[in-house]
């Protein structure tokens, strides 16, 4: 039994605007849900050496996290975030304490991805400037 989706893929292609539709439509059926966006539990800085966007700690926070909300009542998880190797899905796995995790893949073209990251971006050259080498990096 699916317990917990994935959405997983390159900046701007939509993670967390998906994540959001989903938790309405969990939401509206009565299930117990979080929906947690990786970026926001893994953001400090510095990034340790050889661990540059802190997976180590988003790991770790996922597992704490899972925790507290079960402890709430808790049933779903909706997770937004980037998963670089599939080596890595059975440590998602243990920190959901997942019985069934559904990995979804979204794409988009690069001129979708392009504009969504410049609207996105539009006062900050340098980031946008990095964000769309990600999203390269990432597609």
């Amino acid at each position: 039994m699916i317990d917990s989706v994935f959405l997983n893929g390159t900046v701007g292609v939509g993670k967390s605007t998906v994540a959001e539709a989903l938790s309405t439509l969990e939401a509206n059926n009565g299930h117990h849900h979080a929906v947690i966006d990786l970026d926001h539990i893994r953001c400090a800085w510095p990034a340790p050496e050889g661990d540059r966007f802190n997976h180590e700690l988003e790991i770790a926070n996922l597992r704490d996290l899972v925790i507290n909300f079960r402890r709430a009542g808790v049933e779903h998880f909706i997770l937004a975030g980037v998963v670089e190797e599939a080596s890595e899905v059975p440590r998602y796995e243990a920190a959901l304490q997942s019985r069934g995790l559904l990995i979804c893949r979204l794409e988009a073209d690069a001129a979708t991805l392009t504009r969504r990251l410049s609207l996105r971006h539009a006062d900050d050259g340098p980031g946008l400037e990095w964000h769309l080498e990600r999203a390269e990096e990432l597609a």
